[in-house]
């Protein structure tokens, strides 16, 4: 790294050059140790002068903090290769008329609560001589461990800082909210399931692949895809194994229950792919995104009494799936077009005075739509509503205060920047 940089600064080359020249004149004299040069290109003092840089940096964004008067603090913890889980703790304030964004720590981290990470902003706070309840807002990701009501991060750090606001990044909460979905019922647990066995099936072996590339023109493998399974399944030259598991695989996709599930899956992520994409942006409105959250939960709530669509979907690709199998040389696949019936279970009545006579429901496309369907859908609402919703007032307040909004003729309501004025 040194010569690196010896490359481009004239002053550390011409010092290079004199520490190697020396070197090599002790070297040469048969001096075994360095022949009483000091040099400072050791590792140990090369490791001195960066902390002592460290330490001058981080001594003038203290400065800076100060002078600023409030800060906000971001938090986000990723694994290296070493799989060591480290935090990044950024500072962001305002200094003179420009948003400043720093990064002043990356700390290994011992334990995943939400109080563990409260010590650790701390102590970054405490090195840097700046006061904890100066901090205005934290943003941080949404899981568990960092909104918890009462054992969470931003729970545990308002006992220090009453005031500050915890925000979490809303593309991430985005794809906690598609998890929740997406573990909900046992249909969506074996969809992806399958869906994952399949790129997981191709890609583990090269002769997998060459199918995959000679049936399709795209080289990779996508999740959802029209592979063919039967090339799979009879090629002799293929292990008995992945044969066996090919076949397990293609009856999985050929099940009108998968099919009739993708559909689903597909209205929901037609909805909120606009939005996900939005929110990975660059310089994005905060009241642009938090109106495209409403207008996404207005669609999916749209979507909630609108099961015969997603049939119809389903219906029609089944029917046209089918269609070119039946175009293909010796084909045996077909896609089943119902939802089989399921057999009625006899219940016996311990009370026979007391016990109300409960129809259940006999119809499985009914029972998908009640049991399934219903079920993601208002999960979806619901998680969309909880993790995004509370923040709205806070978004309005906010969008008051971006230049492009200040308009002469357009005056503010009354309960406008009334929380911002609350937390500053």
């Amino acid at each position: 790294m040194i010569l690196l940089v010896g490359k481009y600064d004239p002053v550390l080359k011409a010092h290079l050059d004199k520490a190697v020249k020396n070197s090599t004149k002790s070297h040469d004299s048969g001096s075994k140790q360095g022949g009483g040069h000091i040099s400072f290109l050791s590792k140990t003092t090369v490791n001195y002068i960066i902390e002592i840089i460290s330490e001058i940096i981080k001594s003038s964004i203290s400065e800076e903090i100060i002078k600023a008067g409030m800060y906000s603090v971001q938090l986000d913890t990723t694994q290296d290769f070493s799989v060591i889980n480290q935090c990044s703790v950024i500072i962001r304030y305002v200094n003179d008329t420009s948003v400043k964004e720093r990064l002043v720590g990356m700390i290994k981290c011992k334990s995943s609560k939400g109080i563990a990470f409260v010590d650790l902003v701390l102590k970054v706070f405490h090195n840097l001589i700046i006061k904890a309840n100066n901090c205005v807002g934290n943003a941080t990701n949404g899981a568990v461990n960092m909104q918890g009501q009462y054992n969470g991060f931003s729970a545990k750090l308002s006992d220090v800082a009453a005031k500050q606001i915890h925000v979490w990044c809303y593309a991430h909460v985005l794809n906690l909210v598609i998890g929740d979905i997406t573990l909900k019922v046992l249909q969506s647990i074996t969809l992806f399931g399958i869906l994952n066995g399949c790129a997981v099936f191709v890609r583990e072996s090269h002769t997998r692949m060459d199918v995959w590339t000679t049936m399709n023109s795209r080289k990779r493998v996508c999740t959802i895809g029209e592979t063919r399974w039967c090339e799979i399944e009879t090629n002799s030259s293929i292990k008995s194994e992945a044969r066996f598991k090919a076949s397990g695989l293609k009856a999985g996709l050929c099940k009108y229950e998968i099919i009739l599930t993708a559909q689903m899956y597909l209205r929901i992520f037609e909805k909120t792919t606009p939005l996900s994409k939005y929110h990975q942006g660059k310089e994005i409105n905060i009241m642009t995104a938090y109106q495209m959250v409403t207008q996404t939960l207005q669609d999916l709530r749209k979507c909630t009494r609108e099961f015969s669509r997603t049939k119809d979907a389903a219906d029609k690709f089944v029917q046209h799936t089918n269609k070119m199998f039946q175009k293909m040389k010796n084909n045996v696949i077909e896609i089943a077009n119902s939802l089989p019936q399921s057999r009625k279970k006899k219940k016996t009545k311990q009370f026979h005075d007391y016990e109300a006579d409960d129809d259940s429901i006999t119809d499985p496309l009914h029972s998908y739509e009640v049991n399934v369907y219903n079920q993601v859908l208002d999960t979806a609402i619901e998680s969309i509503s909880s993790r995004f919703e509370k923040h709205g007032q806070l978004c309005v307040d906010f969008a008051y205060l971006d230049p492009n909004n200040f308009k002469p003729d357009v005056t503010l309501p009354k309960n406008a920047l009334i929380g911002v004025f609350d937390k500053i």
